[in-house]
């Protein structure tokens, strides 16, 4: 089979799709916007091609290069897995008749308010939400559904942009921002009270073959406004046990199915609280945030190999092992500024050297990033233990003796 992939050298963790995809037997001819000579050996070694354009995100540049391939060889796929490149791709991908996730697929899954009312007409639980391209528009659902609500970007990815409104002038506040950073449409909806977490998959078919779960602690917003809050997500390996999880595992699949997505990675984020489960967004793409390697290192798998085997194949070789729960800690700078040193590291490695996967620690002076920059930002921790419970006592613990001293 031959496979285009887009982007294979930006960020680190793209070279093991490409990897994945040449374990498999795939023919990987990769597009993207660097140099041919910025790629080490490794990468080039997994590719037949490379072919350089001047952007990825540019559809007219995608597609004539795609074009270009297609006039020396049969393609069989084009993937993508970041979430910018998504719905160019797709758009490109059924511009050149290539099998895979299609535009509307895309789409949906990009664009949050049409993607929540395709589910709500299928009676999928999930916000009410609706897309505003004035202001006015966005003070008429807030006046009929009331407060607090979310906004955000339309096209956003993850958190970016996001931002909680608790009165009207919070509200318009919030419309100020967007207005001075040049956002021109946003989507808004009902603040849904409860636990956020994400339901990851390798599907074929629409059906997820494998399934993950993982856990935010606390939710992101929360997490993104205090400073002082070390944040965790940790997967669970106690997918197959908890009987809850079931509920959540047929969301996933109903999901899928109203969306059209067919043999993709899909990445769902979700809310349980005193309205029971709710649907939140979803992206027919690979988590971020290194969360695949979490998945990996806790089920004792190679997950890019196996995205690659779904792709190429149309089937997994294995199934989780559960044997892992696996989390990751942010660790905030105590200031803005420059990072000076840290404090604590020893007694951690001390007491649970053992259960750590990999530890990201940037030197004395190293300029810290802002708390908005995400979770892998600065520095983390990521650790596995064979009890959740325990892993998440050993991650809060990390958080509590570990200081990123900085100024």
């Amino acid at each position: 089979m031959n496979v285009i992939f887009v982007d294979p050298a930006f960020p680190a963790n793209q070279r093991q799709f490409v990897r994945g995809l040449a374990e498999v037997g795939a023919t990987v001819i990769g597009i993207g916007d660097r140099p041919g000579e910025w790629l080490d050996d490794e990468l080039r070694g997994w590719m037949k091609h490379y072919h350089q354009i001047g952007s990825v995100t540019d559809r007219a540049a995608l597609q004539a290069a795609v074009e270009w391939i297609q006039s020396k060889i049969w393609v069989d796929r084009l993937e993508a897995t970041i979430e910018a490149h998504i719905l160019t791709t797709a758009e490109v991908r059924q511009a050149c008749h290539i099998p895979g996730t299609t535009r509307r697929t895309a789409w949906l899954c990009r664009d949050k308010p049409s993607m929540k009312q395709a589910l709500r007409e299928a009676g999928i639980p999930t916000a009410a939400s609706t897309a505003a391209d004035h202001p006015d528009q966005v003070r008429a659902f807030a006046a009929a559904v009331g407060y607090p609500l979310i906004t955000k970007p339309r096209a956003g990815a993850g958190a970016a942009g996001t931002i909680r409104v608790d009165s009207d002038d919070e509200l318009a506040r919030a419309l100020e921002v967007y207005e001075a950073e040049g956002t021109t449409s946003i989507a808004v909806e009902e603040f849904v009270e409860g636990h956020e977490a994400f339901y990851d998959t390798v599907s074929v078919d629409g059906v997820p073959a494998m399934d993950f779960v993982c856990h935010y602690f606390p939710n992101v917003l929360e997490a993104m406004r205090n400073r002082w809050i070390s944040p965790q997500f940790v997967s669970t390996n106690r997918v197959d046990e908890v009987a809850d999880y079931n509920e959540l595992k047929e969301m996933g699949r109903r999901v899928n199915e109203v969306l059209g997505i067919g043999t993709s990675a899909t990445h769902m984020e979700w809310f349980f609280g005193p309205k029971g489960l709710r649907f939140s967004e979803i992206g027919c793409r690979p988590a971020g945030v290194g969360a695949w390697d979490l998945y990996a290192a806790g089920n004792e798998l190679d997950i890019y190999r196996e995205w690659a085997s779904a792709v190429v194949h149309g089937t997994t070789t294995t199934h989780p092992s559960r044997a892992f729960a696996a989390g990751l800690i942010a660790l905030r700078p105590e200031a803005d500024g420059t990072i000076s040193g840290y404090s604590g590291l020893d007694a951690i490695q001390q007491q649970y050297g053992h259960w750590v996967l990999d530890a990201h620690l940037p030197p004395a002076g190293t300029v810290t990033q802002p708390i908005e920059a995400g979770y892998m930002a600065n520095a983390y921790v990521r650790m596995k233990h064979p009890d959740y419970d325990t892993l998440r006592s050993m991650l809060d613990e990390v958080g509590r003796t570990v200081t990123v001293h900085a100024g």
